[in-house]
């Protein structure tokens, strides 16, 4: 940890990553909360959760451009990018002219620009720091930036409460605008000599471009086929099914039992969860890999459900801090697990390629909880949401391949399958 912190260009990419992310929540509980405002339905909120993951759905189209691209650069562009478009609700707050159909245009764009953003975080990383500090500086992310979230998330309730959601925005733009410095001269000391910095060229073919592309996306589809990725990947589907309900059925839940402050309290404990479970990675590392996402997601499944049977303003926010510790956890390690396993040259592709495979179900969980808190109640959301999370525990206890997995340290490359690239 003492050489994290003596790497300045790790600190000013830990700095603009942070803020970005607390923008990127921040927005996440403003633009949800303001479109339950302003329309009084689960089903609105639904759709607006489904604008927001569907563009994850094809992030990994973006693979290829950001291996392609220069990293730093792609950062700074998509922070500005998405500090315009925050702006635009509160300016048409200002003049009156702000309505659900706004917000919901704003969401996938914001959306579909991250996509490029997150790759590049990631593919960044190892150029930074050595490949044995990924998994502190993985955890170190996780937890500072779920600590300010934590904070954030609570406060953004009482914000929206006595000033009003489009405040949020404001703070968010903010949040865009100083991750922008912090990117703009980022040096990378573990950068390796390449020419992948060949952005677009002048006069190039266009067709060669193109063929270039698709190439690049093959190769990073083809990379991850046959690898552990696969089935780890599909089982992420039912987690994320399940949070794409909790994102349509929060504010309304919330509203049952407390208001915007509840929404706001309910969505710091989602992080303190993830918090804590980031925290602890390390005390995990030497547990099988396998046999820790069976027991923790299976744990996770049993606490949601009991968040709506004790439901409380004390008892709820506790049992969903507890059920997001494995999937904090979770993240850390299978980040660090791609970071060290695939090649410099396919993380970009790979990275956002797993994501796509895994958020495919995050959009469609969004439209079936906004469906059935509107039929039954906001707690029949979360009760489904414990329902796919239970699912994906006992697909990885029989899954074979995937409970016999020892420890992250022990896993490389082929050991998870992944090189079959080909031509």
């Amino acid at each position: 940890m003492r050489n994290l912190y003596k790497n300045v260009s790790f600190i000013r990419f830990f700095i603009g990553r942070a803020t970005t992310n607390l923008g990127d929540s921040l927005y996440l509980i403003g633009a949800l909360w303001l479109v339950h405002d302003l329309t009084s339905s689960t089903l609105f909120t639904g759709i607006a959760g489904f604008l927001l993951r569907g563009p994850q759905m094809i992030g990994f189209l973006a693979g290829p451009l950001v291996d392609r691209w220069d990293r730093r650069r792609t950062l700074v562009v998509t922070q500005v990018i998405q500090g315009v478009f925050v702006l635009t609700v509160p300016v048409a707050s200002a003049f009156n002219r702000l309505s659900v159909w706004l917000v919901l245009t704003v969401m996938p764009t914001l959306s579909i620009v991250s996509r490029f953003q997150y790759p590049a975080q990631s593919a960044l990383l190892p150029q930074i720091v050595a490949d044995d500090q990924l998994v502190r500086a993985n955890s170190l992310f996780k937890i500072t930036g779920r600590s300010a979230d934590i904070a954030f998330n609570a406060t953004a309730g009482f914000v929206i409460a006595w000033l009003g959601a489009t405040t949020l925005f404001i703070f968010d733009a903010v949040t865009f605008a100083v991750a922008t410095l912090m990117f703009v001269g980022l040096s990378l000391p573990h950068a390796e000599d390449s020419d992948s910095e060949e952005d677009s060229g002048t006069g190039g073919e266009s067709a060669g471009i193109v063929d270039e592309y698709v190439s690049d996306l093959l190769e990073g589809v083809n990379y991850l086929r046959g690898s552990l990725f696969i089935p780890i990947g599909l089982g992420g589907m039912a987690a994320n099914f399940g949070a794409g309900i909790v994102t349509a059925i929060f504010p309304a839940f919330a509203d049952t039992f407390g208001g915007a402050e509840m929404y706001g309290i309910l969505m710091a404990a989602l992080v303190a969860g993830n918090l804590g479970g980031s925290a602890a990675s390390w005390l995990v590392e030497d547990v099988p890999y396998g046999k820790f996402a069976s027991a923790g997601f299976g744990l996770t499944a049993a606490t949601t459900a009991g968040a709506v049977v004790f439901k409380g303003p004390i008892t709820t926010p506790l049992l969903l801090t507890v059920a997001f510790l494995p999937v904090g956890a979770f993240n850390v390690l299978l980040g660090s697990l791609l970071q060290s396993s695939v090649e410099q040259e396919y993380l970009g592709r790979v990275s956002s390629a797993f994501s796509s495979l895994t958020m495919l179900t995050l959009p469609l969980g969004s439209l079936a909880g906004g469906v059935v808190g509107d039929i039954f109640t906001p707690g029949a959301g979360l009760y489904l949401m414990s329902v796919a999370v239970l699912t994906l525990a006992v697909y990885f206890a029989l899954n074979g391949r995937i409970r016999a997995l020892p420890r992250v340290a022990d896993l490389n490359a082929e050991r998870v399958g992944l090189g079959a690239h080909g031509d």
